[in-house]
């Protein structure tokens, strides 16, 4: 069964096209370290909770947009080789310095699919 990792970012409306690019090299480290596919979504329809959502979250500011991201990998295994081999990549270090977004900000995790109809 695949294993999926998922991320919530905000990243400022102004940046989109910036963080798309810094996306798209992201995704081609990703990919070349085995993930199988890597999906980036901007917010379009991220509703304030009453009790908690996406945008408290991330601590969004009212010119942010929340994204939420997936990267699917074969297995845990795959997973966390990969993760190993891009934090110590030059590629994703030079990347670190030009982030669209709040990196401190970022929510993520593994997950194991329960249910893929």
């Amino acid at each position: 069964m695949k294993y999926v990792e998922g991320f919530v970012i905000a990243v400022p409306a102004a940046n989109k096209e910036v963080f798309l690019r810094h996306a798209a090299k992201a995704a081609s480290l990703f990919k070349e370290f085995g993930a199988t596919r890597v999906v980036e979504c901007w917010g379009d329809d991220v509703p304030d909770g009453k009790v908690t959502d996406f945008r408290g979250a991330v601590k969004a500011e009212a010119d942010e947009v929340v994204v939420f991201s997936w990267i699917e990998y074969p297995s845990r295994e795959v997973r966390d080789a990969a993760t190993a081999r891009i934090m110590s990549d030059p590629r994703m270090e030079d990347m670190g310095g030009e982030m669209p977004f709040d990196g401190k900000r970022m929510i993520f995790g593994g997950f194991a699919p329960i249910l893929d109809v």
